[in-house]
């Protein structure tokens, strides 16, 4: 069995929002499930770090989840700044019972355990919190991510922390989300969000004790990361 990350995959085989305009997105989506069946095995898990569809609603997010379940593994999905489709926990998992979604499972306030670690993690929120507005969420996140920490504990297993925002970039820190992790002794940490030209400014490698990595779809080249 093994462990697997990758975010923003941006499908929209339900929405008008395609991203084959953007380069580099060209073919992703086959690109992306011919390397996904390549190398995940059912037995596998995959964490997707959030921008999942471009549905504006549960229906109209449900064929790319059927497309994600149709995909070898256990899907463990976390929110992202386009995710407009999320809603509460329980209306998440009641949808994906109903289309008998069975390999979806939502990392929202809690944690799972696969392959020998113990799965964590939340949106995250801009470093930048620049409005009272965006302090408000940076600490309900801050929080999101303690909840999950914090429900891992029991478990003695290792914490790996998965966020859609990355909590470092270029000179800049959210110093609340790594005192976290810095608390509960987590000594990695994946995250998205960024494209393009922003993938060069990334952090990547042990900094401030823990060692980050950068898992957009684009910047692995529509590979999953094997951890």
């Amino acid at each position: 069995m093994a462990l697997y990350a990758i975010g923003d995959l941006h499908l929209s085989t339900g929405a008008d929002k395609p991203m084959d305009i953007f380069s580099g997105w060209q073919d992703y989506v086959r690109r992306l499930c011919e390397n996904w069946r390549s190398c995940v095995a059912p037995e596998d898990t995959v964490v997707v770090a959030g921008d999942i569809s471009w549905g504006m609603t549960l229906d109209e997010a449900l064929p790319d989840f059927r497309l994600i379940d149709s995909l070898p593994g256990k899907k463990i999905l976390l929110k992202g700044n386009h995710d407009y489709w999320w809603s509460s926990r329980r209306k998440m998992e009641d949808c994906f019972a109903r289309n008998r979604l069975e390999t979806l499972h939502i990392l929202h306030n809690n944690s799972y355990e696969g392959e020998g670690v113990a799965i964590c993690g939340t949106r995250g929120w801009m470093i930048e919190e620049a409005t009272q507005h965006d302090q408000k969420i940076g600490a309900r996140e801050e929080g999101r991510l303690r909840a999950s920490l914090e429900s891992a504990r029991q478990s003695g297993l290792e914490p790996v922390v998965f966020l859609h925002y990355p909590p470092v970039y270029q000179n800049l820190v959210s110093g609340s989300m790594i005192r976290v992790m810095q608390q509960y002794g987590v000594r990695r940490c994946f995250y998205g969000h960024l494209h393009g030209s922003a993938c060069r400014q990334a952090v990547e490698g042990a900094y401030l004790g823990i060692h980050f990595a950068l898992i957009s779809a684009d910047h692995l080249g529509f590979q999953l990361k094997k951890l």
